[in-house]
């Protein structure tokens, strides 16, 4: 985006920002803080309250919700926060997180679903009732287990609350409660470890709010083809997939994998998380499904391959750790595809790169740069809206020849707006 076009945006956010607040009153398009009881179950890892944000309008029933992103952690360390890939808001979340520009959110700017009025960006969504669904429970939003790590300071073991599930389930039913009943649409969206989240709880938000209509955009947040018995030489993430079976709960009694697969039996198998791609398109075979990622997401896979595998960890320089990372996650890029293509409601938006944020996101700050153009296709824009407002199979691109991309906007914007984001 140029500068003139700068301008004129931030022209037409201003007027729009008078008309909202003459038609305003109090309660409408303004964030919301709602902590939920402890009764629930939700909390933040550290055991504090759980909290949540709403931006409600008068003129739609209309709904969007966006699961945080975030690092996430299964040891001692991790979950204190402190790196890229570690858990986020390890601190929990505070009543004026919307409003403290150096939290994560940066007052709903870091993507343009959860602004009113985005100074890069517009998207249909912007006019209806927005969630923002925070994450501070290391677990991409699955979890239901208290965990004790003690493995950095064994006098000193940390209890934490791996309660993401329960909290996203708590939020579904509050918004069933307290938001027009069955909206006309419902988007599911979310980024990074909110990607994770928005499709492991689509179910839970489909049967618990009911809407005539509805929608998921998973970015960045892939749950690849990945049999619990594989091995690593067939399914890189087998590693990471098996270990948080177990830290967080999924496998459990109350777990969310052993409640999802047990009510919809035909969504998949407990032995491989990453069914539930295309499950949801089974079980929802009216609703439209889409998943996005970039194919040099250098975040996610660290995420997924960096503390299991030794010779990426202990990489001699830079570009060999990118290039070992790369060549796992384009393996399980193939199968992730062939799954989703099984069925006919489900989509895929995957463009090569763009230099921002690692190649990680691409819902997050402007959807510049995203263009798949050996399918003609400008932005994942396009995506979204054929997925709110397509009929058939959604989009499937993959960008096969990639070009060079740059996203145009100022370079003091995005450093802002991304700081520390996963």
């Amino acid at each position: 985006m140029t500068l003139p076009s700068i301008i004129r945006r931030t022209g037409q956010v201003l007027g729009a920002s008078l008309a909202f607040s003459l038609a305003a009153h109090a309660g409408y398009f303004q964030w919301e803080m709602v902590e939920l009881p402890a009764s629930s179950g939700a909390s933040c890892g550290n055991g504090t309250p759980y909290r949540f944000f709403v931006n409600r309008t008068p003129f739609t029933s209309k709904a969007v919700v966006m699961f945080e992103g975030g690092g996430a952690c299964w040891d001692q360390a991790a979950c204190k926060g402190g790196t890229l890939l570690d858990a986020v808001n390890p601190d929990g979340i505070p009543t004026n997180y919307m409003s403290d520009f150096n939290r994560q959110a940066k007052l709903g700017l870091v993507t343009p679903f959860t602004a009113r009025l985005h100074p890069l960006q517009s998207v249909q969504t912007q006019s209806w009732n927005i969630v923002y669904l925070t994450y501070c429970t290391g677990d991409v939003h699955t979890g239901n287990k208290i965990a004790v790590y003690d493995n950095v300071d064994p006098a000193q073991p940390l209890s934490y609350y791996h309660r993401g599930a329960v909290n996203a389930q708590a939020v579904a039913k509050w918004m069933a409660n307290n938001l027009p009943k069955q909206p006309a649409h419902l988007l599911l969206t979310g980024f990074s470890a909110g990607g994770v989240g928005s499709t492991a709880l689509y179910a839970d938000f489909r049967e618990t709010i009911k809407p005539r209509k509805m929608a998921l955009l998973a970015d960045s947040g892939p749950l690849f083809d990945v049999p619990r018995n594989a091995t690593p030489e067939q399914a890189p993430s087998v590693l990471l997939h098996n270990k948080i079976r177990g830290v967080w709960g999924l496998d459990g009694p109350n777990g969310l994998v052993t409640k999802l697969i047990g009510k919809y039996p035909n969504a998949g198998t407990a032995d491989n998380l990453g069914s539930i791609t295309a499950g949801i398109g089974k079980i929802f075979p009216n609703d439209r499904i889409g998943y996005a990622n970039f194919q040099e997401d250098t975040n996610f896979s660290a995420f997924s391959y960096q503390k299991f595998y030794p010779e990426i960890a202990n990489a001699p320089d830079e570009a060999t750790r990118l290039s070992l990372l790369n060549q796992k996650w384009r393996q399980e890029i193939t199968p992730w595809i062939a799954q989703m293509n099984t069925q006919p409601n489900v989509g895929y938006y995957i463009p090569n790169k763009r230099e921002l944020n690692g190649s990680h996101c691409l819902t997050i700050v402007t959807f510049g740069g995203t263009s798949i153009l050996d399918k003609g296709l400008l932005s994942v824009g396009t995506f979204v809206d054929n997925l709110l407002d397509g009929k058939g199979t959604p989009i499937r691109a993959f960008e096969d020849n990639p070009t060079s991309q740059r996203i145009l906007l100022r370079d003091w914007f995005a450093d802002v707006i991304l700081g520390d984001l996963v």
